[in-house]
């Protein structure tokens, strides 16, 4: 009975995803929370207040102008009479309402006059979420202070499209619920710890760099799923096309030079986690202007410099982290390479993953993919871990760090 005693006021928003805010009704109450609802006019074209308040066992609130509902002004009393205020689904639209603090229906009125955090799980067509004008919001409701949980990749329920955007899991929503009202520090509180996430991008010329494929998902999701457990958390993160993770302070760099010189910055600190797809290599000189083609020219000679090892640089720095994880993207020879890497760059472990395309994850292994399928490479040996996605993978590694972490000082 996780929840017992609290009291969540749950908000369904009118996706298709509002039948998965059913199973969630269900889910809090099982661990002992009380499920106060509202639903949008929307919301109601999928799912049933009939249905909602049979499983919510409470009235289910509809109409802003409701004459019994609002006698005591009910929009403001039903956030002052909750412990958190959660948003699933959380549509495109009450976003927007909610980033730009406007107010024309029962729920945006109440998350406006909100006095509790407030958690939302974003649902809505991939296209919609990756517009930069839902980003703009995501970002706007972050720096409010609002938390959010997904959206996660996978085949659209109305549509068949694949890409970001599904509601996360209703165990999901439960576990961010979970940590956000947990009374008891988690196992990382205290501790400090640097993650680097993404690709660089090694400048060329003005418009042209070298890069890969890192979608920084992996490593985000890390960062995010250190913080549930109480971690204060700095990500040091490339050039990326997802969100900052909630709760986690990021450094935006470019370059593997900006990079490491933002790591070296942050330390001390209790662990460092380097996730990050780092180029190995870099234009020697960075042309001042475009560099042109002209007809019947040779094609230009680019004359590559080694870039810094940051995993190594911090493997082996004065102000080293009691636990330093390094992860290793190969093509072949996983473990061994994964071992020898351990060794070379002064790491306590290596997270080593296949990305070559027999891997079977994703189109190009798992570099920008979603799932993920990992070696732990440590001086005690090789764990295998089983395929799991790029979520599931940063819960057990934030397991593992606090586990190690504890194990040092005992």
């Amino acid at each position: 009975m996780t929840l017992s005693g609290k009291r969540i006021l749950l908000i369904i928003g009118g996706g298709i995803a509002a039948y998965k805010s059913l199973d969630l009704i269900r889910r809090l109450r099982e661990r002992g929370a009380a499920v106060r609802c509202l639903m949008t006019a929307a919301a109601q074209q999928f799912v049933t207040p009939l249905s909602v308040g049979a499983l919510s066992a409470d009235h289910v609130f509809t109409d802003l102008f409701d004459r019994d509902d609002e006698h005591d002004v009910g929009h403001i009393r039903l956030s002052r009479e909750a412990d958190l205020v959660v948003v699933a689904p959380a549509t495109a639209d009450l976003m927007a309402k909610l980033a730009h603090g406007l107010a024309n229906d029962l729920a945006s009125n109440v998350l406006l006059a909100a006095n509790k955090p407030v958690l939302i799980a974003p649902a809505m067509n991939p296209k919609m979420w990756e517009h930069p004008a839902t980003r703009r919001n995501a970002e706007q409701l972050a720096r409010d202070g609002v938390r959010l949980v997904g959206p996660n990749a996978g085949e659209m329920a109305e549509s068949g499209e694949a890409g970001e955007g599904r509601m996360a899991e209703p165990l999901e929503i439960v576990a961010a619920i979970e940590a956000m009202l947990d009374d008891n520090p988690g196992p990382l509180s205290g501790k400090t710890i640097i993650v680097t996430s993404g690709p660089t991008h090694e400048p060329i010329d003005p418009v042209r760099y070298i890069a890969n494929r890192s979608s920084g998902k992996q490593g985000h999701a890390i960062a995010a799923a250190l913080a549930r457990l109480g971690a204060d958390v700095r990500l040091v993160s490339g050039p990326v096309a997802i969100a900052d993770p909630q709760g986690v302070k990021t450094v935006h760099v470019e370059s593997a030079v900006e990079m490491r010189d933002a790591v070296e910055q942050l330390l001390p600190a209790d662990a460092a986690i380097f996730v990050a797809a780092v180029a190995d290599w870099r234009a020697e000189s960075t042309a001042a202007q475009k560099i042109k083609k002209g007809p019947g020219e040779d094609a230009p000679v680019l004359r590559m410099t080694e870039n810094p090892d940051i995993l190594a640089t911090v493997g082996h720095h004065a102000k080293r982290p009691r636990l330093v994880i390094g992860f290793a993207a190969e093509t072949d020879h996983v473990e061994k390479n994964a071992a020898g890497k351990l060794k070379r760059k002064g790491a306590d472990i290596i997270v080593a993953n296949d990305v070559s395309h027999g891997s079977g994850i994703g189109p190009s292994g798992v570099m920008g993919g979603d799932r993920n399928k990992v070696v732990i490479i440590s001086r005690g040996g090789a764990e295998e871990w089983p395929e799991m996605d790029k979520h599931g993978v940063a819960e057990r590694l934030a397991a593992l760090v606090a586990e190690r972490l504890e194990s040092a000082e005992s």
